[in-house]
């Protein structure tokens, strides 16, 4: 069963998310707030495995949120929701640890698919957004990082995957490994790159190929 927490102001909203939770097979709410000023007491209180986060709310904003979740529930999944494309609070959210980035206008059963995509180690974000996030990306300038010389073939094959936005199972189909397989490689793409999750990676992969 996978635990979701909604942190979304509007009510409407709120209220019709945590109905489409509760009423998927395997997927729970464990709660729904209408600010992230109590955030970390809220997710203590509530175990999430997966955060649906509203980007712009009174007080504490997403692109705060995902920060604190980042740093002290690092576990965590957050996906971004918004209902504008702003390539900005976009690139933000990602380098703070957003693992997904949605319109709040994509259809239900696309976000339902992106908690269990994200929950299995993807990274879902609508078309629009993918696309933003890889221009600014390309706007970016940096050295190439040494890092990446320490990537073996397969860490790099892997490596690309996760920036593709695909699942660990997605991965392990593509590449005809088993999951194990994939979570070993990917333990050891996080060493070498020094980093601790799969958005700084991606961040990183971006980066490297902008130099």
């Amino acid at each position: 069963m996978i635990r979701v927490a909604i942190f979304e102001d509007n009510f409407l909203l709120r209220e019709s998310l945590f109905q489409l939770v509760n009423g998927t097979a395997g997927l729970i709410c464990a709660g729904a707030f209408a600010n992230s000023d109590n955030l970390i007491y809220n997710i203590s209180k509530t175990y999430p495995d997966v955060v649906l986060m509203d980007i712009k709310m009174p007080g504490k904003t997403g692109i705060e949120s995902v920060l604190i979740l980042h740093d002290q529930f690092p576990k965590i999944k957050v996906i971004m929701q918004t209902v504008v494309d702003d390539e900005d609070k976009i690139f933000a959210s990602i380098c703070n640890g957003a693992s997904g980035y949605l319109l709040k206008n994509t259809p239900p059963a696309t976000l339902l698919q992106s908690i269990v995509e994200v929950f299995e180690g993807g990274a879902p974000m609508t078309p629009i957004i993918a696309q933003k996030v890889l221009e600014k990306f390309r706007k970016q300038s940096g050295p190439t990082l040494k890092e990446f010389n320490n990537l073996s073939n397969r860490e790099n094959e892997i490596l690309e995957c996760l920036v593709e936005g695909m699942s660990y199972k997605m991965i392990a189909a593509a590449r005809n490994i088993s999951i194990d397989t994939v979570r070993f490689h990917i333990r050891n793409i996080y060493e070498k790159l020094h980093v601790n999750s799969k958005s700084e990676a991606v961040v990183k992969a971006m980066r490297s190929k902008t130099g």
